[in-house]
């Protein structure tokens, strides 16, 4: 590309192509007219007329960085400090703004934001930072050459001056198709441990501003009455004793009878006048099983032939080997529904302005999903409909599902109205973990046949598991031969080079809404992985880490596994824990990143156990943003741990028996008495680090614990023999 392609041209390509990259198109989206002092150099990079630098942050902000990291980018690549450079979300436009990991969709997930983005991101800084040269060198008569931006001063050929006064001028400018990009050694923010995050200041003084904090003038709350059961709908109601309610406007049935909304002056009023209502539910299409049919659905399935061979096994051959092996080693697990329980509770705001627009204010990952549903349901076009992205307090992927499940609630209960009022409708915490979308129950049956010398001759695997994607859009993509990858990854595709291994699954019925949680599959992959090998190092008398290593022996995959695995053990001083105590390990590839835990546990069965420690070395390429690796990696052991010791969701007659944190309790800061995380250094690009810390903690975990003589393979531990003092 060339800045002889005329303006139009050039937006026209990029909205054809993964560029992305065009010029001078304002905050409204219009072509900036020379001399104006405001404009975007490109979709990622805006400069206001007061000379204030915004990043265009694609991938929303649940608390996971990508406000710091792609911030970060645009700083490094045009020449600013952290300081000099605020943050702004993006609008919903797929055009511009699409995970290009996704296809045409924008959203978040998948621990993919840095991995999508790091090159986009720093060709939009390096390019913004080369058009704002050329105007400066049109300016002055200088070779551009000759000139650099450093934080924020365009300097060179012996004249220097704030880079907001040439604006203007590089708008008239098109982007390079490869600018340069900086060098390595001349990063001053990617990779320095010292870069903070932009979000945190406005979360400390109170100035963040999240979904559920926003109230609009005049607004209505609205609250949904849904069914102890899912699939339950409405048959009637009566809202006479909800109407004694202060504050309570109305109540409707919804258009898909899924509930009865409630629509009140402000949130308790909404709540008592919810719980005022009476409602006649038909239950006849709703889930009616028990956790303990769903358990023993998913046991006689891994009893039976599995339904599919992922992995094209020979699976005669793969189980004659295991039953002539000289020692077979072999476990069921088994584990339970889980829910996502983020800090803040869904909640979104709808209103529709003057122009009648209607505006989405939602916590968003995953814009586009909603962004169409609501072309449907308001028969608009897409350009009427904007999505307002705030932060969100939390998610584990709860706030993006394949039916955009409470934006449509919003819809619906908005629709009814006149449209004169916004409407706010808030769930409950109670409402999200009885009603919400769970990580699917899942069971493995694994038997591994050793040699005489303790190595492995056969791995028969069989994997049962309710399938995420079937039966929803996301099918066609995530669905191949009848096969649910989300069920099975971290198994078969893992780095461990295992000789004849078979792998299995088996789909189960769903039980009420399944979603993708914290790492997806890898959630109970890596648990079940991680534990059976510490197994079978146990039956071959060899160390759980040079075990491992023997089974690490290829190319880069293998050796970046290693490598992170070694350094866990180093750093965590394995082998050598503190008088009296034991450790586990596990270490685990997902997201491209690879994670290894050293966990250290006191105490015994019979008093308690207190996890004492948690040493985690990661391996996820060029290290954007330490302080926000280190974060998440603490983030995910907690996750994992915390949810793994303690939690499930059970139901009874269909009906979730969990309430709120007091039965369905998060991780207590007092459960892990340290954690300290080590960053392998890398020339590779980055890839994922929102969910890999999660896998491999809990059977880090189950591992120590197995060294008190009790290998736990069913979760949570709490109800399988572990007490944890």
């Amino acid at each position: 590309m060339t800045t002889t392609m005329s303006r139009r041209g050039f937006l026209k390509s990029a909205a054809t192509t993964t560029a992305f990259l065009y010029v001078g198109a304002s905050a409204q989206g219009a072509a900036a007219a020379a001399g104006s002092a405001d404009a975007m150099l490109t979709p990622f990079v805006k400069i206001d007329s007061d000379g204030n630098i915004f990043a265009i942050v694609k991938h929303f902000e649940k608390g996971q960085g990508p406000a710091t990291g792609l911030t970060s980018l645009i700083a490094e690549e045009l020449g600013v400090t952290m300081d000099q450079i605020g943050y702004e979300f993006a609008p919903s436009n797929p055009a511009l703004y699409a995970n290009t990991f996704f296809g045409g969709f924008q959203g978040t997930g998948g621990s993919t934001a840095m991995a999508n983005s790091f090159m986009q991101y720093r060709q939009a800084g390096a390019n913004a930072r080369e058009m704002l040269i050329k105007a400066a060198a049109a300016e002055w008569g200088v070779d551009a050459g000759a000139l650099d931006i450093q934080e924020g001063m365009v300097t060179g050929a012996g004249k220097s001056a704030p880079l907001g006064d040439f604006v203007a001028g590089a708008a008239e400018f098109a982007p390079s198709e490869n600018p340069r990009l900086r060098e390595p050694s001349e990063w001053k923010i990617i990779g320095n441990p010292a870069t903070r995050r932009k979000d945190s200041p406005i979360k400390v003084n109170g100035k963040a501003q999240f979904a559920m904090d926003l109230h609009l003038p005049n607004q209505m709350v609205a609250m949904i009455a849904r069914p102890e059961s899912r699939g339950g709908v409405v048959v009637s109601f009566d809202d006479t004793d909800a109407q004694t309610i202060k504050g309570f406007i109305m109540a409707q049935t919804l258009p898909n009878n899924a509930g009865v909304v409630v629509y009140a002056e402000d949130t308790w009023a909404a709540i008592q006048a919810r719980d005022m209502l009476s409602v006649e539910w038909d239950m006849s299409g709703a889930e009616a099983r028990s956790s303990q049919e769903i358990r023993d659905e998913i046991l006689t399935a891994l009893n039976a032939a599995p339904t599919y061979n992922v992995n094209k096994a020979d699976q005669a051959a793969v189980k004659a080997a295991v039953d002539g092996a000289a020692q077979v080693v072999e476990k069921t697990f088994y584990f339970p529904l889980l829910a996502h329980a983020p800090m803040e509770p869904l909640n979104c705001t709808i209103e529709q302005t003057a122009e009648g627009k209607i505006v989405l204010h939602d916590g968003c990952q995953a814009p586009t999903g909603p962004h169409m549903a609501y072309q449907q349901i308001f028969g608009l076009p897409a350009e009427m409909i904007e999505i307002n992205t705030m932060l969100a307090g939390g998610s584990f992927g709860r706030r993006a599902t394949p039916d955009a499940d409470y934006q449509v609630e919003a819809a619906l209960a908005f629709i009814m109205t006149d449209r004169s009022r916004p409407v706010k409708l808030v769930w409950t915490r109670e409402d999200d973990i009885r009603g919400g979308y769970y990580r699917p129950a899942a069971g493995h049956k694994v038997r591994i046949g050793l040699d005489e010398s303790g190595k492995i001759v056969g791995w028969d695997h069989h994997v049962a598991a309710q399938s995420i994607m079937k039966g929803t859009p996301f099918e066609a993509m995530a669905v191949q031969e009848g096969i649910d990858h989300s069920s099975v990854e971290g198994t078969a595709d893992g780095p461990y080079m295992i000789p004849s291994m078979s792998l299995g699954l088996t789909d189960t019925q769903k039980a009420t809404s399944l979603l993708w949680w914290r790492s997806v599959g890898h959630t109970h992959t890596a648990y079940v992985m991680e534990v059976m090998m510490d197994m079978a190092a146990k039956a071959a008398g060899k160390d759980p880490v040079a075990f491992r290593l023997e089974y690490l022996q290829g190319e880069k995959d293998q050796a970046r596994k290693a490598g992170v695995l070694k350094l866990a053990a180093e750093k965590g001083n394995w082998g050598n824990p503190a008088p009296g105590n034991v450790q586990g390990i596990a270490v685990h590839k997902s997201f491209g990143s690879y994670v290894a835990e050293v966990v250290e546990i006191s105490g015994n069965l019979d008093d308690g156990i207190r996890i004492e420690k948690v040493t985690a070395a990661v391996d996820c390429g060029i290290a954007v943003n330490p302080d926000v690796i280190k974060a998440q990696i603490e983030g995910g052991i907690g996750y994992g741990i915390g949810h793994a010791m303690r939690d499930q969701i059970t139901l009874a007659d269909g009906a979730v028996e969990q309430y709120n944190f007091p039965d369905y309790e998060p991780l207590r800061i007092s459960d892990i008495q340290a954690i300290e995380t080590h960053i392998v250094a890398s020339t590779e690009a980055p890839t994922g680090i929102g969910e890999p810390g999660t896998p491999p903690s809990a059977p880090a975990l189950a591992n120590a614990i197995a060294q008190l003589d009790l290998r736990v393979a069913e979760l949570p531990m709490t109800e399988n023999g572990v007490y944890f003092a």
